[in-house]
């Protein structure tokens, strides 16, 4: 598992996985789209270009590193996707955040190619990415995952094997949805009492001293500052992964009330145009719902 073929490798978090896995010594080959600057110091490290999905077809494995199920899916299928041209016995890394049942529909079509489809979504942020910090949960067989975990040694902190395929998109899904519980509930807390005229640098003093702290209420707690990057995700994307948490929630019949409050406050937050901002932007959005003065004006 020397060469390497990387999709995505322009994106906030494709970049430097890509540029760990040259710093480990494996031999890269990427797909260039139009962001062609992000990825021009991986090219003058050593990396290869690719012609598209099909040039990585002799690579030992392939990582994709896009945004959900229609990106996934669109790298594999088709006339010019990796799988109508993958050599057999590839292993094929999805560190996206996608639907479970696609990735197990999408795993069979692999395995009737000879091709082995592994979910190892991935946790923390941008900034952890470029050292090499990256947590990850992967699903996979205990055989395909020994044969890979070097891979992720060069890009991850802390590797988490949670089982067989698709078990890593349906810990992803649970973990993103109770992260975003927490960043909409503190953003409408901001809200509601700046609205009742209380002190909200008081309501951090508490809430850092006792068992409701956390990491997430740290980063949403910097916005009181006028800093929305305590938290480098994008609105959107937060957005899409819950409602991927909805789907799972409806496939096992579990009903996700508290889901779909989250939900639809990152719809809100989205029509109000904060997408494609990072999800502390949250905050803006109450402002604008609620009229509240929550960060300083700018």
């Amino acid at each position: 598992m020397k060469k390497i073929g990387f999709i995505g490798a322009s994106g906030l978090m494709g970049h430097g996985i890509a540029k760990n896995l040259l710093a480990k010594g494996f031999e890269l080959s990427l797909t260039v789209h139009h962001n062609r600057e992000r990825v021009a110091d991986l090219l003058a490290a050593g990396a290869t270009e690719a012609a598209g999905p099909k040039g990585l077809a002799q690579c030992d494995a392939v990582i994709l590193c896009v945004t959900g199920t229609p990106q996934v899916e669109q790298c594999l299928l088709g006339d010019d996707g990796l799988l109508a041209h993958a050599k057999s016995g590839m292993v094929i890394v999805d560190t996206s955040t996608s639907e479970p049942e696609s990735t197990l529909r999408l795993g069979d079509l692999c395995a009737s190619r000879g091709v082995t489809l592994v979910d190892a979504p991935l946790a923390r942020s941008a900034p952890e990415a470029e050292l090499g910090k990256l947590n990850t949960m992967v699903g996979a067989t205990p055989e395909v995952f020994a044969r890979i975990e070097p891979i992720f040694k060069a890009y991850c902190e802390n590797i988490f094997h949670v089982g067989g395929p698709s078990t890593g998109h349906t810990i992803k899904l649970l973990n993103n949805f109770v992260a975003q519980a927490i960043c909409t509930a503190t953003a409408e807390a901001f809200a509601v009492g700046a609205k009742a005229g209380a002190d909200l640098r008081q309501l951090v003093r508490v809430i850092s001293a006792g068992g409701v702290n956390s990491g997430l209420f740290q980063a949403m707690a910097k916005t009181l500052d006028g800093d929305f990057s305590g938290l480098t995700f994008e609105l959107d994307n937060a957005r899409k992964d819950v409602r991927y948490y909805g789907h799972l929630a409806e496939m096992v019949v579990v009903p996700a009330p508290v889901g779909q409050a989250v939900h639809q406050s990152l719809a809100i937050a989205s029509s109000l145009g904060q997408g494609a901002k990072f999800v502390p932007a949250l905050v803006t959005a109450q402002e604008q719902l609620t009229g509240a003065r929550i960060a300083p004006a700018t």
